[in-house]
């Protein structure tokens, strides 16, 4: 019986569904045990970053068969796909988080090749880890397919000693060890008890922070983001979401429909309040630059600034994602954004309705305890603060959430290092001083390549005690689970040449995150002169294969290290071919 809801002649798969000519294409469905109804069907792309890599991403495959289900029940035919991670907890501190950003891009890569190929009509997105989550949200946006997303949930904490333990702890324990206040008996009972589940890290890292994004920005149901990854509970937010994206195949509700430059400002606002990772400032600006949206670093750490923070998450606060869905989740938060009138309640969402009419719906209040009352933040403006100055003439980013005001002034000398390994192997040997000014440089897109995060470093440092006694800099990126006083996305990178790569070992540094400035007391006329003799871009070993394209490829970290022209150069809508 044909479905009538579902006009199949707009649709991309009528290409390899329709008409005698598509006899072959539809034999090999018949060969995949799919029924004549079903072929007919409109096709949904069911995505999952599913593998055996590490905790975030292992539950997937099980979320993903809910999915389908709903589909199914919505009218639709699911066909699964996977795509790459690169987690980012394994990858880090050694040559392996090089891999970690590019392979953001090459999931968005690889899920719109899938698509395109395979002519599917829209598209459910299941991801858990750090860079996944974005590159999936970039897909979808790129494609401007009917799209949801959904979240594979956080990891459950550990249990230490009557305390909350995450992987965070085990990163700075490394550090303790190392200064020798902790045993090796210690910290291998740490490393056994701090990832006790399935899930992604229970911070407010970087894969919660995006998490949240993909509710405030609008691609992923209310609430759906919050329920840790063993909860079976999940699953009934896998079936909402697969009948979700039928209902927008029907309306011909689209990704481009639902991300706009107010709901970008909307996930800002939630990174901000949540006390987020510094990597939403990478990567909200490459989810705008798939909607051909003016929205870089700048505008980014606007919203940053005016924003207040009023939501305890570590690492600068004191709770885990768990934490936050048993207090209400990302539903409660906005509520209370809306409240002071810092959202905008007309953005369309995945449910079909307003972002408005969503929270109407929503009766839980701010517990005061997980949750602050937005009349009463924890500090007045956002966790997450945007730098600029001769240091940083394309911005830098640093997150404060946590930080007292007169933590959030530095001024020391730099302390120079051609890469992480470099610094790291001087904390780890104490090579530096209290009131130094650590600079890692040549870690950029380009420069990196991959602009690698330096959590090894900064939890080496946080672990000897001296998290607060030092600032550290770097083009490269930082951990959302790092804390302490450190600046990232410092642009332009080394590599292109920026102040970065000509300051030396003694030169004074000021970072003022109240006023949002960098500077180096360094003249024009000096860093000109050192310009004119600098010896150009550090050669890396990368001379070949996917990191020398994505090196070749990258752009800057200010309009989100993206690696093509974006849709304001595109004159092809996958959607209405």
């Amino acid at each position: 019986m044909k479905n009538t809801r579902f006009d199949k002649s707009r649709l991309p798969s009528r290409h390899v569904t329709e008409g005698p000519e598509r006899a072959p294409h539809r034999s090999y469905f018949y060969a995949m045990g799919i029924t004549e109804e079903e072929i007919h069907q409109p096709w949904v792309g069911v995505a999952t970053c599913w593998n055996e890599a590490a905790p975030c991403n292992i539950a997937l495959n099980r979320q993903a068969q809910s999915v389908k289900m709903g589909v199914k029940k919505g009218g639709g035919t699911p066909r699964e796909f996977t795509t790459i991670t690169v987690t980012d907890g394994i990858a880090m501190g050694h040559e392996g988080m090089r891999s970690s950003l590019a392979s953001r891009d090459a999931i968005a890569d690889t899920v719109e090749l899938t698509m395109r190929g395979h002519c599917y009509d829209a598209i459910v997105g299941l991801a858990g880890c750090d860079k996944s989550l974005p590159g999936m949200m970039m897909a979808m946006v790129r494609l401007n397919t009917p799209s949801v997303f959904i979240y594979g949930g956080s990891i459950l904490p550990g249990r230490l000693n009557g305390k909350d333990v995450v992987v965070q702890d085990v990163f700075e324990a490394v550090g303790q060890h190392a200064a020798g206040n902790m045993t090796d008996a210690e910290l291998a009972i740490l490393e056994r008890v701090a990832c006790p589940s399935a899930g992604a890290c229970g911070g407010q890292y970087t894969a919660n922070t995006m998490a949240c994004v993909s509710e405030a920005i609008g691609l992923a149901l209310l609430n759906s983001s919050g329920a840790p990854a063993p909860y079976e509970s999940r699953d009934q937010y896998g079936d909402a979401s697969g009948q979700a994206i039928m209902h927008l195949i029907e309306k011909n509700i689209r990704a481009r429909d639902i991300v706009t430059l107010k709901s970008l400002q909307n996930a800002a606002r939630v990174v901000a309040c949540t006390g987020g990772s510094t990597n939403a400032g990478l990567h909200l600006p490459a989810i705008a630059h798939e909607a051909g949206i003016d929205f870089d670093l700048f505008d980014v750490c606007d919203i940053f600034r005016d924003t207040p923070y009023f939501v305890s998450l570590r690492p600068g606060g004191e709770y885990v994602a768990k934490d936050l869905y048993e207090a209400g989740g990302v539903p409660v938060v906005m509520k209370e954004l809306r409240k002071a009138g810092l959202l905008h309640e007309d953005c369309m969402t995945a449910s079909g309705r307003a972002l408005g009419e969503e929270l109407d719906l929503i009766e839980r209040e701010a517990d005061g305890k997980v949750i602050y009352p937005i009349s009463a933040p924890i500090t007045a403006t956002g966790g997450v603060v945007g730098l600029r100055g001769n240091l940083a003439p394309d911005g830098a980013i640093v997150k404060v959430a946590g930080m007292a005001p007169e933590q959030q002034v530095f001024t020391g000398p730099a302390r120079v290092f051609e890469c992480e390994e470099e610094a790291f192997e001087a904390v780890q040997n104490r090579g530096y001083a209290e009131g130094d000014v650590i600079v890692i440089r040549n870690e950029g897109p380009a420069g990196g390549p991959g602009m690698r995060e330096m959590l090894s470093t900064t939890a080496a440092l946080s672990g000897q005690g001296m998290g607060k006694k030092v600032a550290l800099i770097t083009d490269g990126r930082f951990s959302g689970a790092t804390r302490g006083f450190c600046v990232g996305h410092v642009g332009p990178e080394a590599a292109h040449g920026g102040p970065i790569a000509l300051l030396k070992t003694g030169d004074m540094i000021t970072i003022d995150a109240i006023r949002g400035e960098i500077s180096v007391a360094v003249s024009d006329e000096e860093l000109a002169a050192r310009k004119a003799v600098w010896p150009g871009p550090r050669k890396t070993d990368y001379a070949s294969g996917a990191l020398w394209k994505y090196a070749q490829l990258v752009g800057v970290a200010r309009y989100g290290a993206v690696t093509h022209p974006g849709t304001k150069a595109e004159t092809h809508v996958y959607m209405d071919q």
